[in-house]
């Protein structure tokens, strides 16, 4: 599953956007620099009932911002999307 995928479904499975999100993270302080990811993963987990892959997903997020590794750009397999920023503004406002 691709970042954006990620992203995608904990929209689905929340019904908030990353970026809803990430301002909640944010509220929270939790994207302090000190902040663990183990410390989100448990929010997300209590409060969204987000497995780890999807909450790590988020921890990303949280913790660097929406770009990711060129490496994920245009490879080949399951990880692979389509640009090195990802969509926080939910799936109904992505542009195609």
């Amino acid at each position: 599953m691709s970042f954006q995928a990620y992203l995608d479904t904990i929209e689905d499975k929340t019904g908030l956007t990353p970026r809803e999100l990430l301002t909640i993270a944010q509220e929270k302080g939790y994207d302090d620099p000190s902040v663990k990811a183990g410390v989100i993963v448990e929010w997300l987990k209590e409060d969204y009932d987000l497995g780890r892959g999807h909450a790590m997903a988020l921890v990303h997020v949280i913790k660097k911002g929406p770009t990711i590794d060129s490496k994920h750009v245009g490879s080949t397999g399951t990880h692979r999307d389509e640009s090195d920023t990802l969509w926080l503004d939910g799936k109904a406002t992505k542009p195609a």
